[in-house]
C-alpha cells in the first residue's frame, strides 16, 4: 500500500534526510487519516501491518495491536523515529539512558531510568538513535492502531530480555526477518 507523498522531484543533490520531527507530523496525519486506519485487517490472535511510504526515503508501517499484545524490549539500533497513536491506547515503557551500541550482553541498569508514557489516540512520539523501550497495548478487550516511521529504513532491531534491572540483548533482527 503506497501512501500520500509523490516522488520528490529529480535534483543534483540528495534530499535532506527526515527529522524526527518530521517523522512525527507523517506519522500524526497518516494516523488522522480515518480511511487508511480502517483499512488495516485485524486479528484477534496476533499484530498486523502493512508497510507504508514514508516522507524522504524513511520507513513506515501501519500496525495493529490486538488486546494484550506488546513489542518486547527493544531498540531500531541507527534509525531515528517516530509513532502515533490512532486508535486505542498505547503504553510505552522506555529508558532514559544512554546505553552502549556494542559490545555488549548484559547490563545492570541504575535505578531511576525507567519512563512510562500512555498514549492514547492522536499522541506520539519521537526517539533518537538506540532508544531502548517496548510498546503494549494493556486493553483486556481493545484493539490499538498505530503509525510508525523510521530513518535509515530499519537496519536491525535488537530484542532484549528485562529481570528487575539487568537487561539482556536477546537477538539481533535484520529486515529480511520482518518484511
Amino acid at each position: 500500500m503506497s501512501v500520500f507523498s509523490p516522488a520528490p522531484a529529480p535534483s543534483a543533490a540528495a534530499p535532506a534526510a527526515p527529522t524526527q520531527a518530521e517523522l512525527l507530523d507523517f506519522a500524526r496525519r497518516t494516523a488522522a487519516d480515518a480511511d487508511l486506519i480502517a483499512s488495516l485487517p485485524l486479528d484477534l490472535e496476533g499484530r498486523t501491518w502493512v508497510r507504508l511510504e514514508g516522507p524522504g526515503g524513511s520507513e513506515a508501517w501501519l500496525i495493529g495491536w490486538p488486546p494484550g499484545t506488546g513489542t518486547g524490549w527493544h531498540d531500531h539500533a541507527e534509525s531515528v523515529g517516530a509513532f502515533v497513536t490512532a486508535a486505542g491506547e498505547l503504553t510505552e515503557h522506555a529508558l532514559a539512558a544512554r546505553l552502549p551500541t556494542d559490545g555488549w550482553k548484559t547490563l545492570e541498569l541504575s535505578d531511576g531510568v525507567d519512563r512510562e508514557r500512555r498514549l492514547p489516540a492522536g499522541r506520539g512520539r519521537a526517539f533518537g538513535r538506540h532508544h531502548v523501550h517496548e510498546v503494549l497495548n494493556e486493553s483486556p478487550d481493545r484493539h490499538a492502531v498505530s503509525v510508525h516511521a523510521y530513518y535509515p529504513p530499519l537496519p536491525r532491531i535488537r530484542r532484549y530480555s528485562r529481570a528487575g534491572q539487568i537487561l539482556r540483548l536477546e537477538q539481533v533482527e535484520r529486515p529480511e526477518d520482518w518484511q
